[in-house]
């Protein structure tokens, strides 16, 4: 049977709020992620903004992982190591552990940028989901394109950047936490809820959140089908998310379709111009 491992400082020395100002939590979930962990972890630990605690819910990884989350065992406010039912799950976890005023979501093999909490703290307000602009970086290290959000259509489609989001700890707690029924598109549901229920969504026009291009792609197409789902659960079923699903479905197969020929540039057209979600490039 597996068993937990725990660690951090706040199992020897239990946190006390002595500095002022808006404590941020920072959740960082990973399953055999040692290839990029090291940079995520230094990323939050670097951050001019101090008044941050620092959890990771590790999924009982069998790789090199632990033996990362150990090397910074002191400068962590706490990290649990054991296995999870999933994403919803883990980040759950994470969620429950936070003391924070605020939550913030890094995975394990993105970054924060070093005034990203900063810039973050500087809009809070109580009560409020905030969110910014996130970085797309290629494998060989080169800048691609950044990826700006539109809360205003977030009731057709996911458009905002999860990893930059930031949600008050009091919403988690008054309109629950992520849905273990969604495997792919609870990020969207979560915040579809809270947008359904009238929070406050704050934008901050800075790159909160660097991710690589060119990883294991998701499965696209049941995201979409959760995403309807989701729609459906939390607005009512409509005709429109029906239609709206086939054409997204539709926009991706030909994005796919054209991705190798000459026609490609037909996609950063539509992203940079016409998209509602705008990628600069």
């Amino acid at each position: 049977m597996a068993h937990t491992l725990e660690g951090g400082y706040r199992l020897n020395k239990p946190e006390s709020r002595s500095q002022t100002g808006v404590l941020v939590s920072v959740v960082t979930i990973v399953y055999n992620g040692e290839k990029y962990l090291e940079q995520t972890i230094q990323s939050v630990l670097s951050q001019s903004y101090k008044n941050i605690e620092y959890i990771i819910v590790d999924g009982g990884s069998t790789d090199g992982t632990l033996d990362i989350i150990r090397k910074y065992d002191e400068q962590l406010s706490y990290w649990k190591s054991e296995p999870d039912k999933g994403i919803s799950d883990a980040f759950n976890k994470g969620i429950s552990l936070a003391t924070g005023d605020l939550v913030g979501l890094l995975n394990a093999d993105d970054w924060y940028e070093p005034e990203a909490i900063a810039n973050i703290v500087s809009h809070y307000e109580p009560d409020s989901v905030l969110h910014g602009n996130k970085q797309y970086w290629n494998q060989d290290g080169s800048k691609a394109h950044q990826a700006k959000p539109n809360v205003d259509i977030l009731p057709l489609e996911m458009s905002l950047n999860h990893p930059t989001v930031f949600v008050s700890k009091s919403l988690y707690n008054k309109f629950g936490v992520f849905d273990l029924d969604y495997k792919l598109a609870m990020d969207y549901h979560l915040l579809l809820r809270l947008y359904n229920a009238g929070a406050k969504f704050l934008y901050v026009d800075r790159i909160i959140t660097n991710m690589r291009l060119g990883g294991v792609s998701a499965n696209i197409e049941g995201c979409y089908r959760e995403v309807l789902k989701a729609k459906n659960e939390v607005l009512g079923n409509r005709v429109s998310h029906q239609l709206y699903y086939y054409w997204t479905m539709m926009r991706y197969r030909i994005s796919q379709a054209l991705s190798d020929t000459p026609l490609s540039f037909i996609n950063s057209f539509y992203r940079t111009r016409i998209s509602p979600i705008k990628k600069q490039y």
